[in-house]
């Protein structure tokens, strides 16, 4: 039996439609996946506990899945069977995100579970090499590249973020622990109202308005415009299992509103949600997808 151990995000979901058993879902308090009920909510301080209790429900497997951030840890509320575990969790909390991720997973591990990762689980999510898209990189745009895979070896060095945009020859963005959408945000040359919705509640027609009013930038820029690309792909050496790079039609839509040219991911490495609906949204602004 598969349990996924969920944080927030629509990748849990997605996991979990693609088997054909379905697994038990369990979310760390605080966590909520989109679209799932919990079977299970614990806490990090009860984490032995909910090992076992897995044990006891047949468990063999597990995934885990979904945004976390480093959750608060109240020492009263540690049980019995986590109380061992502690100071192997603290050690795991001060390290960087990748590092905290390996100890978790040896925990799992050590405790008799498989640790299956999403793209194993949910392949569908897992796109071929190429463009699908109708826009294509030009040389440029691999030029560009070459500087965001150096900035993001740099990055993954000091492990930090998984992503970067690249201007004119220049690492002009830097993902850090908001993620990808939120430097994309930073970008935005339109200038949404701090009223406005996020992307994730916008209609139909806020959507289809912005796409618009991008591809209109785009097309009367003057040709020797610098062009940007986001570039997205795991640190060196990054554990894929808990943490591979995900994009998705928020994604998509943010890099429109910065006004990029295009996106590039690493295939086989980062993960894409909804492919039909990023690439739709995408040849709406004339934006590629170039997946390396």
């Amino acid at each position: 039996m598969l349990a996924l151990i969920c944080g927030t995000g629509d990748l849990p979901a997605r996991i979990a439609r693609a088997q054909s058993v379905p697994p038990l879902i369990c979310v760390l308090e605080g966590f909520d996946p989109t679209g799932l009920v919990a079977d299970l909510t614990f806490r990090l301080e009860t984490l032995g506990s909910v090992m076992q209790s897995l044990v006891q429900k047949g468990v063999k497997e597990v995934c885990l899945c979904g945004a976390i951030t480093r959750p608060p840890v109240d020492p009263s509320r540690i049980d019995a069977a986590t109380l061992p575990l502690v100071p192997r969790l603290q050690r795991a909390l001060g390290q960087g995100d990748d590092g905290a991720l390996r100890a978790v997973i040896q925990i799992f591990e050590e405790a008799g579970f498989a640790v299956r990762g999403a793209a194993d689980l949910a392949p569908n999510l897992v796109s071929e090499p190429g463009v699908p898209t109708r826009a294509q990189p030009t040389m440029a745009d691999r030029a560009a590249v070459q500087e965001a895979m150096m900035a993001l070896a740099e990055m993954g060095a000091r492990d930090l973020g998984q992503a970067c945009v690249v201007q004119g020859g220049n690492v002009i963005a830097r993902e850090d622990t908001r993620g990808t959408d939120a430097m994309l945000s930073d970008l935005t040359r339109l200038g949404p109202r701090p009223d406005a919705p996020g992307i994730l509640e916008w209609g139909l027609d806020q959507i289809g308005t912005a796409l618009d009013e991008t591809a209109d930038w785009l097309s009367n820029r003057a040709p020797d415009a610098p062009r940007g690309i986001l570039y997205k792909a795991p640190k060196p050496g990054q554990e894929l299992r808990a943490d591979m790079p995900t994009i998705g039609p928020a994604t998509a839509l943010g890099a429109a509103r910065a006004g990029l040219d295009g996106i590039v991911i690493a295939s086989g490495q980062v993960l894409v949600l909804d492919r039909d609906v990023v690439i739709e949204h995408l040849d709406r602004a004339g934006l590629f997808l170039w997946i390396r």
